[in-house]
């Protein structure tokens, strides 16, 4: 009997997996340096480059073409200019800027996941410096820390706020609130889109000066108030929407039911709540960036994790909502659920 020999897998799939985070960390450093923001006026070549951002030389080609072969940069006669998504994310002062993110993950999430052994051993979070404990309240606390964080997530509302603006029938809606808002621009940008609404930001008051600063930049201040509190000791504002952005996958099962049944107190009749995460299909395997969403929320959080669509929709209705929905957003990286709180 002839016996096949299975064939040999391909080694270059592994061997790219070993060093992804080289690519990760070459256009984490290009935001970091400023490059696409330096090219945004037009082509440069290697020695401009060098000039306009302080760099030795050594090896700035190969590092310049590197992210030409991850689509980051094109290079043409005149040398080297931003590709169309450079253009688009990477360049400060675009609306669809990116940067404020990537800046966090290089400076902060990079070295956690370098821990990730220890992560998966003890179970427990891996930043390290003076708001390593504590994370929250510490960050609150340091008002500089507390604007890169900031920076860093409006990076991602400024793209989320839209899909959202237009995933809700926002039209029989007249108030709304955003809990934990930070400093209002997923708020700002609902109430630019839906000039009839009116609501605010629920958090806590270390972030009311930041609010009234942004909101009155985005010309929306009278339509907005900053109503500050701790989500998890006083009653939530009432409203007609209460929207929980990115705020569940921070904490646990039994602290996430707690804020959906306060949620349901405070949500007037035929009103909605309205929950937005990276979150795991329901089907094993799928999504990849929120499975590893997930494994980063160890890393930095004591309890945190992303969570299934399906247990979304339970503890909506363990809390009293009904008629649960869910639409995709961010070019399916998030998932917004919706639940609806019963006329009578």
């Amino acid at each position: 009997m002839e016996t096949r020999t299975a064939p040999t897998p391909a080694v270059r799939p592994l061997l790219e997996l070993s060093t992804a985070f080289w690519r990760a960390k070459v256009v984490l450093t290009g935001v970091e340096l400023g490059l696409f923001t330096a090219l945004a006026d037009g082509p440069a070549g290697t020695a401009q480059i060098c000039e306009r951002l302080g760099l030795n030389g050594r090896a700035v080609e190969e590092y310049l073409d590197s992210l030409t072969s991850l689509g980051m940069l094109e290079r043409t006669a005149e040398g080297y200019r931003n590709s169309a998504a450079a253009d688009a994310y990477l360049v400060e002062g675009r609306p669809g800027y990116l940067g404020g993110w990537m800046r966090m993950t290089s400076s902060r999430l990079y070295e956690a996941w370098s821990r990730l052994p220890d992560g998966l051993r003890t179970g427990e979070p891996q930043l390290t410096g003076p708001m390593s404990d504590n994370f929250f309240p510490n960050l609150y606390q340091d008002l500089d820390a507390l604007r890169r964080f900031i920076s860093g997530m409006d990076s991602l509302t400024n793209l989320i706020g839209p899909d959202l603006a237009g995933a809700f029938d926002w039209s029989a809606t007249e108030t709304f609130i955003d809990i934990g808002g930070a400093r209002g621009n997923l708020a700002s940008v609902l109430a630019q889109a839906h000039p009839h609404l009116r609501g605010g930001v629920f958090d806590l008051p270390h972030l009311k000066p930041l609010f009234e600063e942004l909101t009155s930049e985005r010309g929306v201040a009278d339509r907005l108030q900053f109503h500050s509190g701790d989500f998890f000791a006083d009653p939530l504002p009432e409203a007609d929407v209460l929207v929980f952005g990115h705020i569940l996958h921070d904490w646990n099962d039994e602290q996430r039911r707690s804020l959906l049944d306060r949620a349901f107190q405070s949500v007037r009749p035929g009103g909605a709540v309205l929950i937005y995460d990276r979150m795991i299909d329901d089907a094993a395997g799928a999504r990849t960036l929120s499975l590893l969403g997930s494994v980063n929320l160890l890393l930095v959080t004591p309890g945190g994790s992303e969570y299934r669509v399906s247990d979304c929709r339970d503890w909506l209705h363990a809390a009293g909502f009904d008629r649960t929905a869910s639409v995709p957003l961010l070019e399916d990286t998030e998932t917004v659920v919706i639940g609806r709180k019963p006329v009578a």
